[in-house]
């Protein structure tokens, strides 16, 4: 990774929070707060489902521009923002307002230094492309930067998103990744050239079913599939650590964010979350990030890269005696990983049939509509059928790929992923 180019502006870097009402939004908007001298937020988008957190948010960060993709929200979203601004004593203040199809991606485009896309899920995809398109030579956010949360962007639609990072400047300057582990990369590979490295290693909690045999994750409840012993996540996000499809979703990531070949990622398990992921270099010498379990680091160094944000996040207590751990991942009870690295590989459409499977699977499970096992069991099913499936298109680059491939590769893999999981429901409702 390298540096941005300087900021058009003098004073403090113009940030534009998308997602900014979920759990890296919220903590992001913390360290803005903690470093006004560093950073200025302009605007905010969320999907729209608590426009009160929004309204506040935008009144506490005087944000100039606010942005909801369900239009329904926006009355609700003009009241509170009423109600908050005179609480703080601005009454006639207010925002600039856009809601609906493409209000997000519209936010994403506005003049800014940081795009920070803490959105979950393959939505997030159109406003990284926004936000890459605006931050080309001559558009409204020349060499701004994409500070990236939302793995779905790269897994869904790795060809577009490399494209339009070239058109910025490449991947190492247009995008900065915010989750940990791909953000300890980063930061582990400042100590070598790219072609002194041997591959990437990231870690993994192992989840709250870490040991589990296949058996006895047969029968694992919603309620103990979102307890991570270790971070508090969204609900989807949370499930995906526990199948560890969140882990292989990171294995594509890093793929394609640093350009190592798939077979040079690597997974181990790590329970204590201490070590976020480690790089090894040629001579055999391993580079590792360490420090307690917290997203308050990686998203201060989103926003301010390459430059560390003072006191973001907290550091190891190296005063007390600890044990740090590392074990093989087990493939057998999580295959996951295994599938992931299968359509990383195959590229194209593939790995946005995988991420959308899921997304349904994960939505039947949490309704107690299908088994833990069957996540999984059915995206693989899904992924096999999409190889002769008439409607996803193939294609590797963006030349061959375009946004409504992609797209409708994702309508057919939900489609087809309900229609499996269908049998799975009824059994439940007896």
């Amino acid at each position: 990774m390298s540096s941005p180019t300087s900021s058009p502006t003098s004073g403090p870097r113009r940030v534009v929070v998308l997602g900014s009402t979920g759990s890296i939004g919220v903590q992001a908007l913390e360290v803005v707060a903690s470093a006004p001298e560093r950073f200025r937020v302009v605007a905010l988008a969320a999907g729209g489902s608590d426009p009160v957190l929004l309204a506040r948010q935008a009144v506490a960060a005087r944000v100039e521009h606010v942005a909801v993709a369900d239009e329904r929200a926006l009355p609700a979203l003009r009241e509170h923002l009423a109600d908050a601004a005179r609480a703080a004593g601005l009454g006639g203040w207010a925002p600039a307002l856009d809601a609906g199809e493409g209000a997000v991606e519209r936010a994403a485009a506005l003049p800014a230094d940081v795009v920070l896309n803490g959105i979950t899920g393959s939505v997030g995809l159109a406003p990284s492309l926004a936000a890459l398109a605006a931050a080309a030579p001559g558009g409204p956010a020349e060499g701004a930067v994409l500070a990236l949360a939302n793995k779905e962007s790269l897994v869904v639609g790795g060809p577009l998103v490399l494209a339009a990072a070239a058109r910025a400047g490449g991947m190492a300057r247009a995008v900065v990744p915010v989750d940990s582990e791909h953000s300890a990369v980063a930061q582990c590979l400042r100590a070598g050239r790219a072609d002194e490295v041997r591959r990437l290693v990231l870690t993994a909690s192992g989840g709250p079913f870490r040991g589990w045999s296949r058996e006895r994750l047969e029968g694992v409840a919603p309620e103990q599939a979102l307890a991570h012993p270790n971070f508090a996540m969204g609900r989807v996000i949370t499930t995906n650590s526990a199948t560890l499809v969140n882990k292989g979703l990171e294995v594509v990531e890093a793929h394609l964010l640093f350009g190592v070949p798939m077979e040079r990622v690597d997974v181990v398990v790590h329970p204590q979350q201490l070590v976020h992921s480690m790089v090894e270099f040629v001579d055999g010498a391993t580079l590792a990030q360490a420090s307690p379990p917290s997203m308050l680091i990686p998203i201060a160094l989103g926003l301010g890269w390459p430059d560390r944000v003072v006191d973001a996040g907290p550091g190891c207590d190296w005063s007390r005696a600890q044990s740090w751990d590392f074990e093989p991942l087990d493939d057998d009870a999580f295959p996951a990983v295994r599938l992931a690295r299968a359509v990383g590989s195959a590229g194209g459409t593939a790995p946005a049939v995988y991420n959308a499977a899921n997304e349904e699977c994960v939505e039947a499970f949490l309704a107690g509509r299908t088994r833990f096992t069957s996540i999984v069991d059915t995206v693989a099913r899904v992924v096999e059928e999409s190889a002769a499936a008439p409607d996803v298109a193939g294609g590797t680059t963006a030349d061959e790929l375009a946004l409504d491939d992609v797209l409708a590769a994702e309508r057919w893999a939900r489609a087809r992923a309900r229609e499996v999981l269908a049998p799975d429901a009824a059994g439940a409702r007896r």
